[in-house]
C-alpha cells in the first residue's frame, strides 16, 4: 500500500475504532481518562510511523491498545514530576502487560458499554453523566454536546473536567453496576444513547443533516444495552428506545436530496425507506407495549410506527398520533411534547386550531431560543395563505438555526413567499 493509502486506513481506523481503544484503555489505566487520551493519541501517532513499513496489522484496534498501554509506561517513567500514584499504576501497567494478550482478549468490543455506565453513576450530577459519556464514550466534540444542552461551551467543558476528576479520585468502579444499583443507572444511559443517536439522525450544527456512524452507533450500543439488560433486568424502554431509533434511522434514506437538502416527511419517496428496519421497529413496539405500561421512549416510538405505517402522507392517522402525544404529556410534561402535539393537531384538526396552540406556547422559556417553534409557525401561516406572518416566522426560525441543510430549507421556504 502507498504512504497516502495507509494515511487514509488509519484516518477510518481512528474514526471507527478510537472510542473502543479509548474505553478499554480507561479500563487498563484503572479510570484515568487524561492518561488514557493521551495514550490514545500516542498509539495512533506510533502506528502513521510503524504501518508505513510493517503494514497494517490483523487487528488494529489490539494493537492500539497494546501500543498505547506501553506509551503509557514510558510516559510515566519519563515524567518530571512522577508522584506515588502514578508510579504504582506504571508498576500495575507492566504486570498487566505479561499477564494480558489483548489480541484474544473478548472484553473490549463491549468496553464502551462499561464506560458508560461508570460515566453514569448516580454520584454524578445527571448533566455531567450525560455530558461526559457523550465525550468520552461516543467522542463528540464539547461544542456539540454544548448544543445539545444549550450551555455555553466553557461550562460545558468544566462540567466534563469535574467528573472525570471524580470518577478518579473516588474510584467509582469500571464495571457494569449489579441487579441493584442498574436499574437507577439505567434511565441516563438510556438518555446517552438517544442524545448520541439525535446527533447523528439530526445534526445539532454543521453542514451534514445526517452522521450516519453516531446514528448507527447508538443503535449498535441500544442492542448491546438490550442483551444485557434483559438479561439482567427486564425493561421495556430499552426496546422502547431501540424501536424508536430504528423507526426513525429507516426512513434516512427519503430524508435528504442528492445535494444534502432537507425533504419534509409529507414530501419524502416512502420507497427509499428501510421497510427491513420498520418492521422490526413495529415488532420491538409491539413487545414493549405488552411488556405494561408505556413509557416516554415507546410512546414515541409507537408515533414513529404510524407515521412509517403509513403508505402515503395523506394516510397518516393523525388522530391516533394526537392521542399518543396526550399520553405521553401526561406521564413526561414537556413544552417540545406539547408543540410536537400542536403540529399533529394541526394536521388533524387544521392549521388554525395547530397554531392556537402553538401560541400558547411562545412566552416558554425553554422554546424562547427554539427554531422550530418559528418554523412551525411560519408553516401554519403558509398553509393558510398568511404570507406575511409566515414570512415574520421564517426570518425568526432562521436567526436561530444552526444547522445548514435546515437554514436551506427555511430560506427555500421564504424566498417561494417573497416572489
Amino acid at each position: 500500500m502507498t504512504s497516502f493509502s495507509i494515511e487514509q486506513c488509519i484516518t477510518t481506523i481512528y474514526r471507527n475504532e478510537s472510542r473502543r481503544v479509548m474505553a478499554t484503555l480507561i479500563r487498563l489505566f484503572h479510570g484515568n481518562f487524561d492518561l488514557a487520551e493521551e495514550a490514545l493519541q500516542d498509539a495512533f501517532v506510533a502506528a502513521l510511523s510503524q504501518w508505513q513499513h510493517d503494514g497494517i496489522p490483523d487487528n488494529p484496534r489490539a494493537w492500539l491498545v497494546s501500543t498505547g498501554r506501553f506509551k503509557a509506561i514510558d510516559r510515566i517513567r519519563k515524567s518530571t514530576r512522577l508522584d506515588s500514584c502514578l508510579e504504582e499504576l506504571a508498576q500495575i501497567l507492566e504486570t498487566e502487560s505479561h499477564t494480558q494478550l489483548l489480541e484474544n482478549d473478548e472484553t473490549i468490543e463491549d468496553d464502551r458499554l462499561r464506560l458508560m455506565f461508570t460515566c453514569c453513576h448516580p454520584s454524578l450530577a445527571m448533566e455531567a453523566r450525560v455530558a461526559l459519556t457523550l465525550r468520552e464514550v461516543c467522542g463528540l466534540t464539547t461544542e456539540a454536546i454544548s448544543a445539545a444542552f444549550l450551555v455555553p461551551v466553557p461550562t460545558l467543558a468544566q462540567r466534563i473536567v469535574r467528573a472525570k476528576n471524580k470518577i478518579r479520585d473516588s474510584g467509582i468502579p469500571y464495571e457494569v453496576p449489579e441487579t441493584d444499583a442498574l436499574s437507577e443507572r439505567l434511565e441516563s444511559v438510556l438518555s446517552v444513547i438517544y442524545l448520541v443517536f439525535n446527533e447523528g439522525y439530526s445534526a445539532s450544527s454543521g453542514q451534514r443533516l445526517i452522521q450516519r456512524d453516531l446514528s448507527s452507533e447508538a443503535i449498535r450500543l441500544a442492542r448491546l444495552l438490550q442483551e444485557l439488560i434483559q438479561e439482567l433486568l427486564p425493561k421495556a424502554e430499552v426496546t422502547g428506545l431501540l424501536a424508536l431509533m430504528l423507526l426513525h434511522d429507516a426512513r434516512r434514506g427519503g430524508r435528504t436530496n442528492a445535494n444534502g437538502d432537507l425533504i419534509p416527511l409529507e414530501e419524502q419517496d416512502r420507497t427509499l425507506w428501510n421497510r427491513a428496519q420498520i418492521r422490526e421497529g413495529c415488532d420491538l413496539v409491539e413487545q414493549s407495549l405488552r411488556a405494561g405500561p408505556p413509557g416516554v421512549y415507546t410512546l414515541q416510538a409507537a408515533i414513529a410506527a404510524v407515521h412509517a405505517e403509513a403508505p402515503t402522507a395523506a394516510d397518516t392517522d393523525w388522530a391516533e398520533i394526537t392521542g399518543l402525544y396526550d399520553v405521553l404529556l401526561r406521564i413526561h410534561p414537556s413544552p417540545i411534547v406539547e408543540l410536537n402535539r400542536a403540529v399533529a393537531l394541526a394536521m388533524r384538526d387544521g392549521p388554525e386550531v395547530g397554531l392556537r396552540a402553538i401560541d400558547k406556547l411562545m412566552n416558554h422559556k425553554d422554546l424562547q431560543r427554539y427554531h422550530l417553534l418559528h418554523a412551525a409557525r411560519a408553516d401554519l401561516f403558509r398553509r393558510l395563505g398568511e404570507s406575511q406572518e409566515a414570512i415574520r416566522c421564517y426570518r425568526q426560525a432562521l436567526a436561530l438555526v444552526q444547522q445548514e441543510p435546515e437554514r436551506r430549507f427555511l430560506q427555500q421556504r421564504l424566498a417561494a413567499l417573497q416572489k
